[in-house]
């Protein structure tokens, strides 16, 4: 199964080509869903960064490439962020900040306006 896992995320890295796709395969190399989740949705102690700033993550993950973390809990993002080029934080931020779930087409629809229609 492993294996298996290992030829998948090779073949994906393999053909992603905008910097959404390479941002998710490197989540997924760099097995960042362990902790934050396949939907980047954050489990337990460790945040959600689907659909985050940005600028946020790439600050952050910088920090954490430098070795500069604000407590004990963010020192472990140093081991995984050491090694990020400039465009592999450029391509995970992309992927986390404009995180849509697969096969999911539905978008929430703010065009809506309630104002004038009477209601109460």
């Amino acid at each position: 199964m492993r294996l298996l896992t290992l030829i998948f995320l090779t073949i994906s890295g393999l053909f992603a080509t905008s910097s959404y796709e390479n941002g998710k395969s490197l989540y997924l190399q760099k097995s960042c869903f362990t902790c934050h989740g396949n939907k980047a949705e954050g489990m337990h102690k460790y945040p959600m960064l689907a659909n985050r700033a940005k600028g946020f993550l790439a600050n952050k993950l910088r920090r954490f490439r430098a070795k500069q973390s604000n407590s004990q809990q963010q020192e472990m993002m140093v081991a995984y962020a050491i090694g990020l080029s400039d465009q592999d934080i450029e391509d995970l931020t992309t992927f986390l900040s404009d995180y849509k779930e697969d096969g999911v087409t539905e978008e929430y629809d703010d065009s809506y306006n309630n104002w004038g229609d009477g209601g109460s």
